[in-house]
């Protein structure tokens, strides 16, 4: 999505709402701390004034003597000193704190809205993608709320400050002065506009960075069994050489924006300075009021020369908030239902349902599929045939294309998900452990669960012997990023523990066992007959003897439902079913 050069600045103070007055006491603060470092100037030309005119000073009219006028002057200078140091001190601390509050909300905000949006979205994208929108280009922002918004109000605030004060003391000489600052503005925006599309490039590229890192972290073991260490560095090399180029190609145009005003700059303070000068020494101009024009002109023009700095601060900032507004405006496509069951039986309908990722491509075609309350109905069938695809449908990853599915008669669409995925416990082969504790992988679906309710599930999954016996601290010890530092029968085996914490109506085993030794598998089999107990569970298997006593047994190939019955059934049909059953029995030598 493309926005005008005033739109992410425009999206953030919408985003900010409620921050505007923490804004408006920060800005204050900045241009009371502006005014205030403009003030000495002034006073040195009053003690110019003072000096040169004594008794006809500008001070006489207040303080006659010229020593007390100079004593006068040592107070105001000291007070003008302590108050630019206060505005200094508040301005940091307003600007700081809610660049830091700012960042918070919008990362968590951002986080929030990243956990309600569909699979299908984290499908498209790479996490490195995501996690740099939800990271580094957040601390951009906050890295120019930290100083750059507070530059950009003091420049102003000096433009405006001492405009007003030259058209007052010297309107003759002032044109001159200001006559820079349009140039300067227009170069500015010229700039802005020029730097938008490639501080753009650069968050893109560094989004790319952080995807290639992210991938490549997470797989360290197949990298390193691959002996492709050198083949990857080339990869992060790459990414990072691009972001390398886009930074360069913005650094280019950036770093020609100083010199440039820098020249425009001295072109009005060399006029300044020469045509003031002549005024002076012709009696038009008092000695006091050029020595603050002088020197007022530098603090006017020079600090303008930062403009390039703070604009590139800015496009930097803007590009980055374009970037975490467009995650924070992204919408789900799956509409949420308003229906929030207190309790599921578990009675499954699946009516001529058809679902595809791709519009040319359709996964299911016109599957209907009963599952009784209370009963195990196992899904079995070659890779590709949409047994996965069908859990992500009964967990409302993905909406149907055409058909329904009913839970206790009720639609699907029409349940609140957070309440019908709160019913389904799942337990896959793709066990995913959180970094912490065994306790706290256990006990993730019920985090008030006591530790007898948690030794009590590990128990029914086998789990209970292994995490005391086996592991160091026991059910304190920690299981390292996704479960890494335990075995694949442990991670299986704390997962069904999840499960049976959570005790859900309905109960999901995909692959349960699948990539497991016999003996592992012997034991999660034992747990797992325990624990569907009286509740609605679906199995998806591969190994046919894990599923044999199921209640109904369905095959699928290609999408569609081929085959339907018990075990026996199954095998006396003589079809599909039976070819794989004598495959894995050791009777058959090949698959259809």
């Amino acid at each position: 999505m493309e926005h005008e050069p005033t739109r992410p600045l425009t999206r953030l103070w919408e985003y900010a709402a409620g921050h505007r007055r923490a804004v408006m006491i920060a800005s204050s603060f900045s241009v009371l701390n502006k005014l205030f470092d403009l003030a000495p100037p002034v006073l040195i030309g009053v003690a110019v004034d003072t000096v040169v005119l004594q008794e006809d000073s500008f001070l006489s009219q207040f303080v006659a003597s010229p020593r007390d006028q100079l004593l006068l002057l040592a107070v105001i200078t000291f007070a003008i000193w302590v108050f630019e140091s206060l505005f200094e001190y508040l301005w940091g601390i307003w600007w700081r704190n809610l660049a830091q509050t700012i960042e918070h909300e919008l990362r968590i905000d951002a986080y929030r809205n990243v956990q309600e949006l569909d699979l299908r979205w984290f499908e498209d994208r790479s996490s490195g993608d995501v996690m740099a929108a939800l990271n580094d280009d957040v601390n951009q922002l906050e890295r120019f709320l930290d100083h750059g918004a507070n530059d950009m109000l003091q420049v102003l605030t000096t433009v405006i400050a001492i405009g007003i004060m030259f058209f007052t003391i010297a309107p003759q000489v002032a044109w001159m002065s200001f006559l820079p600052i349009p140039l300067i503005i227009f170069g500015s925006i010229k700039y802005q506009r020029m730097l938008e599309p490639r501080y753009a490039r650069v968050r893109d590229q560094a989004a790319m960075v952080n995807s290639v890192l992210a991938n490549n972290l997470g797989g360290m073991a197949t990298i390193k069994s691959f002996t492709a260490e050198a083949r990857e560095v080339d990869r992060v090399s790459e990414a990072s050489q691009g972001y390398r180029q886009a930074n360069r190609q913005a650094i280019r145009l950036s770093s020609a924006f100083a010199p440039l005003i820098r020249i425009v700059i001295l072109a009005g303070f060399t006029a300044t300075l020469v045509y003031g000068g002549y005024l002076t020494l012709d009696g038009g101009l008092d000695v006091g009021a050029y020595s603050v024009l002088v020197f007022l002109t530098q603090r006017l023009l020079w600090p303008l020369t930062r403009l390039g700095e703070t604009f590139d601060l800015y496009q930097r900032a803007m590009a980055s908030t374009n970037r975490v507004l467009d995650v924070l405006d992204t919408r789900p496509q799956i509409i949420d239902g308003t229906i929030t069951p207190d309790h599921l039986v578990g009675d499954i309908a699946l009516e001529n349902v058809s679902f595809a990722y791709d519009v040319e491509s359709p996964v299911l075609k016109d599957l209907t599929v009963r599952v009784p309350a209370r009963s195990t109905t196992a899904i079995v069938g070659p890779t590709g045939s949409g047994k996965s695809t069908l859990i992500k449908l009964l967990l409302r990853f993905y909406d149907t294309t055409a058909g329904s599915i009913t839970v206790d008669g009720m639609n699907l669409a029409d349940l609140e998900m957070g309440s019908l995925r709160a019913q389904i416990g799942l337990v896959s082969q793709d066990v995913f452990l959180f970094y912490g504790s065994v306790f706290e992988n256990i006990a993730y679906g019920r985090p008030d669960a006591t530790p007898a309710e948690v030794e009590q599930a590990a128990t029914i999954a086998e789990a209970h012997d292994f995490i005391v016996n086996d592991l160091p601290h026991g059910y304190d010890t920690i299981v390292g990023e996704r479960g890494q530092k335990l075995s694949g029968g442990q991670r299986q085996r704390i997962s069904i523990a999840r499960a049976v914490l959570k005790d859900p109506p309905i109960l999901i085993l995909d692959e349960a066992t699948s990539s497991v030794d016999n003996e592992t598998e012997a034991a999660i089999q034992r747990s797992l007959d325990r624990l569907i107990v009286d509740r609605t569970t679906i199995v998806i298997a591969h190994r046919l003897s894990t599923i044999r006593h199921a209640d109904a047994i369905h095959v699928m190939a290609e999408g569609r439902l081929v085959e339907s019955g018990t075990h026996e059934e199954l095998v006396d049909l003589g079809g599909i079913y039976s070819v794989l059953w004598r495959v894995q029995t050791g009777d058959a030598h090949h698959l259809l």
